[in-house]
């Protein structure tokens, strides 16, 4: 095969011409791209940064020593995040809201009727709360049944579990709100909240609340220098 071009000739270079909008696109592209992972940073940091929960860090960098056996899948946090101030209703219907327990640490949960380990870790959470229930700890449970009112509180009537006050959002409201900030993945969900309504920990799935490991990261919690931390 022959090329008939002369050699001194000129020739066109359509790669070249091609090649320039495809860079600036390119750079177009990754420009955008860094934008948005700025913006995406950017909101998480105005989200998680919270200066007011930086104790909430520290503490739960004090405790984790203490996140073992029953309590293990606890993820403490490693950034500052106040929760959102979620909204719900008491076993009279009337509002309540999170920051209804600011100065006390507070073991919130999420559960449902539905929810097969929801139901088995309820009576641990009963037990945790007439363990260690008063002026600095509650355990705010709030179900989130979204079909029959009276379901929940006949389960948690006949299981006996008599410790825990009824909380509810028949909109599972809370569970969205949680989830927008990353922190309920699935059923059940708990949260520990230090008194300034700031994540200290949070886990996904079940625990054995009532367990000599739950009550002494609890305990450490409320005075991580009377447990020696």
């Amino acid at each position: 095969m022959t090329n008939d071009m002369p050699e001194n000739s000129p020739t066109p270079a359509p790669a070249p011409r091609r090649r320039i909008p495809l860079a600036v696109a390119a750079v177009l592209v990754g420009a955008v791209a860094g934008f948005a992972g700025i913006y995406s940073f950017g909101s998480l940091h105005r989200e998680a940064g919270d200066p007011t929960c930086r104790g909430a860090v520290d503490l739960a960098r004090k405790i984790t020593p203490l996140v073992h056996g029953e309590v293990a899948a606890l993820t403490m946090a490693s950034a500052p995040l106040k929760l959102p101030d979620l909204a719900f209703e008491d076993a009279e219907g009337k509002p309540r809201k999170l920051s209804d327990w600011r100065g006390k640490t507070v073991l919130l949960n999420l559960w449902a009727t539905w929810c097969v380990p929801c139901r088995k870790e309820m009576p641990a959470l009963n037990g945790l709360q007439a363990k260690l229930a008063g002026p600095n700890f509650q355990v705010v449970a709030i179900n989130i049944d979204t079909r029959d009112p009276e379901k929940p509180k006949k389960f948690l009537s006949d299981a006996g579990l008599t410790k825990l006050d009824y909380f509810t959002d028949e909109k599972a409201k809370v569970f969205q709100d949680l989830k927008s900030i990353g922190r309920a993945l699935g059923m059940p969900t708990s949260v520990l909240v230090d008194p300034k309504g700031c994540e200290i920990g949070t886990i996904a799935g079940p625990a054995e609340w009532n367990s000599d490991d739950a009550i002494k990261l609890i305990t450490a919690a409320l005075s991580p220098a009377a447990a020696g931390l």
